[in-house]
C-alpha cells in the first residue's frame, strides 16, 4: 500500500506533435508558473509527480504515439511513480469518450480550448493579463509565435478543424505585444505559426492582414529573422512578398504545404486550385522575390492515387526544384471528407513512393547546395553537438531543414549568435562552413601616432 506523497508537487508537461502544441504547452507552463507551480518541460528525470501530456491526433503515427505516451504514465500511475495524469490537446479533443473507456487510470481529458479547467484541476487560476507570458521550451534565442487558432478550409484529408475548430486571427496588437516580450527575454528569430497563415484576419479585420502584421512586427526591437509558416496556396495575399522583398527581418523563406498537383486528386482534396494554378503561383512566387526558399509538403497515396497521377507529381518535383520538401504516406482518418473513399494505395506502394519522391528532392537538394560552395551566408547557431556548431541560414527552419555545421576543434561559436560563414563543402541536406572574420576598421593615423 502506498503511502500520500508529501513532496511539494511537480508538474511535468510533455508535448507530442506539432509546433503549435509546443506553443500551447509553453502558455500552459507560464500561466502555471505565474500561479507559483513549479513546472518543468520534459524533465529529463521524469520525476514529476504530476503529468500533463499534450497530445497529438493528426495521422495515424501520431496517435499511436500519443496513445503509446498515455499508456507509460498510466502505468506509472498505477506503479505508484506518478500520483496524477492528465491528458490535453488534440487526440483528447478527438477521441474523449474512447480514450475515458480504454484508459480509465488517467485523472481527467481535456480538449484543445479548456486551458482554464484544465488550470483549475491543477489549482491554478487562469490569468487573462498574461498576453504573450509563456515559457518557452526551444532554444533560448527562437520561438514560435501562434498568430491564429483552427481553420476554416474543407481539406479532405484533414482532420485540424475537428480538432481546432474554426479560423480565429489574435489581434495584431496583442501578437507585436507577444514578440516585444520574447525579444526582451533574448529571442532573436520568430517563427509565425497557424494552421493556416493566408487566411489570417478576415475574421477580425474582413480582409487578409499578413502583410500588415510582418509591417508591425519588424518595428520590435531585438527580432531579426521573422520566418512564415504553414501557408494556404488559395487566396495566398501576395502583398506579402511586397513585404519580404522590402523588409530585412522578414526572411526569404515560405512553407506552403502543396500537398500534391494532380488537378484531379487536388479536386477530391478540395484544395481549390488546380495543377496550372499552383504552377503559376510558384512562379509569382519566384518572380517576386527570386531569392525565396520555398518549403512544401506533399502526400502520396491519396485515395484514387493512380501510378500515372504519381508520375505527375514526380515529374512536377523534379521540374519545380523546391529548396525544401517533404513527402508523406496518406492516413486515412475517421471524419475526415476522404474516409468515405476506398484507401485504395497500398501501404507497401505509398511507401515506395514517399522514397521515390525524397530520392528525388535529395538530388535536387545536392544540386542546389553545391551553388552554395564559395558563398557566405549570415547564419544563426542552434547548438554544439559532437565535434561541430550547428546553424542555419535565412533559408532553413529549425528541426526541419537543413544545418550549416562548424567544426568545434578549430572555431569557437556562441550559441544563439549570427555569424557569417563561408562555405566549403555541401552534401544533400548539410553544409559545411568556416566563420568569417570580420575586418576591423584601420585607427586614423592620428591616433596611432603617440603624442
Amino acid at each position: 500500500m502506498r503511502t500520500k506523497t508529501i513532496k511539494k508537487n511537480k508538474i511535468n508537461v510533455v508535448t507530442l506533435g506539432c509546433s503549435k502544441n509546443v506553443y500551447d504547452s509553453e502558455v500552459l507552463m507560464g500561466q502555471l508558473k505565474a500561479n507559483g507551480k513549479n513546472v518543468v518541460h520534459e524533465d529529463i528525470n521524469d520525476d514529476g509527480n504530476i503529468v500533463v501530456i499534450n497530445t497529438c491526433g493528426f495521422i495515424g503515427k501520431a496517435k499511436e504515439e500519443s496513445i503509446d505516451t498515455i499508456l507509460h504514465y498510466a502505468k506509472r500511475k498505477e506503479a505508484g511513480e506518478v500520483d496524477k495524469v492528465f491528458v490535453s490537446g488534440c487526440l483528447s479533443e478527438r477521441y474523449k469518450p474512447d480514450l475515458e473507456a480504454e484508459i480509465p487510470n488517467v485523472d481527467q481529458y481535456f480538449g484543445t480550448h479548456d486551458l482554464p479547467n484544465l488550470l483549475k484541476v491543477l489549482e491554478a487560476d487562469y490569468k487573462h493579463e498574461l498576453i504573450g507570458e509563456r515559457l518557452t521550451t526551444t532554444p533560448k534565442h527562437y520561438a514560435y509565435l501562434k498568430i491564429a487558432e483552427g481553420c476554416d478550409r474543407p481539406c479532405s484529408f484533414c482532420a485540424i478543424p475537428l480538432m481546432r475548430g474554426k479560423h480565429v486571427s489574435t489581434p495584431i496588437e496583442d501578437l507585436v505585444t507577444e514578440a516585444t516580450k520574447l525579444a526582451e527575454k533574448g529571442i532573436k528569430e520568430i517563427m509565425l505559426i497557424a494552421q493556416d497563415l493566408t487566411y489570417y484576419g478576415l475574421d477580425i479585420y474582413k480582409k487578409r492582414a499578413l502583410a500588415e502584421l510582418l509591417e508591425a512586427l519588424v518595428k520590435v526591437d531585438g527580432i531579426e529573422w521573422i520566418r512564415m509558416h504553414y501557408a494556404f496556396p488559395t487566396g495566398f495575399p501576395m502583398d506579402v512578398l511586397e513585404v519580404m522583398k522590402r523588409e530585412p527581418k522578414v526572411c526569404n523563406y515560405l512553407d506552403i504545404p502543396l500537398q500534391h498537383i494532380n488537378t484531379e486528386l487536388l479536386k477530391s482534396m478540395k484544395r481549390g486550385t488546380t495543377h496550372e494554378k499552383t504552377t503559376a503561383l510558384i512562379h509569382k512566387f519566384r518572380e517576386a522575390v527570386p531569392e525565396m526558399a520555398i518549403r512544401t509538403t506533399l502526400i502520396v497515396g491519396y485515395p484514387g492515387e493512380t501510378e500515372e497521377m504519381f508520375q505527375e507529381l514526380k515529374d512536377w518535383v523534379e521540374e519545380m526544384r523546391f529548396e525544401r520538401l517533404g513527402a508523406f504516406e496518406y492516413s486515412h482518418e475517421e471524419n475526415t471528407g476522404a474516409y468515405v473513399l476506398e484507401d485504395d494505395v497500398p501501404a507497401e506502394v505509398k511507401f515506395k513512393r514517399v522514397n521515390e519522391i525524397m530520392e528525388v528532392q535529395s538530388q535536387i537538394s545536392w544540386e542546389l547546395n553545391q551553388q552554395k560552395v564559395g558563398k557566405t551566408f549570415k547564419c544563426l547557431f542552434d547548438r554544439k553537438d559532437g565535434e561541430y556548431f550547428y546553424g542555419r541560414t535565412e533559408s532553413d527552419s529549425p528541426d526541419v531543414d537543413n544545418d550549416v555545421l562548424v567544426d568545434a576543434r578549430e572555431h569557437y561559436i556562441k550559441i544563439g549568435e549570427f555569424i557569417d560563414v563561408e562555405i566549403y563543402e555541401a552534401g544533400d541536406y548539410d553544409l559545411y562552413g568556416t566563420p568569417v572574420k570580420k575586418q576591423e576598421k584601420p585607427q586614423p593615423l592620428h591616433q596611432k601616432v603617440k603624442k
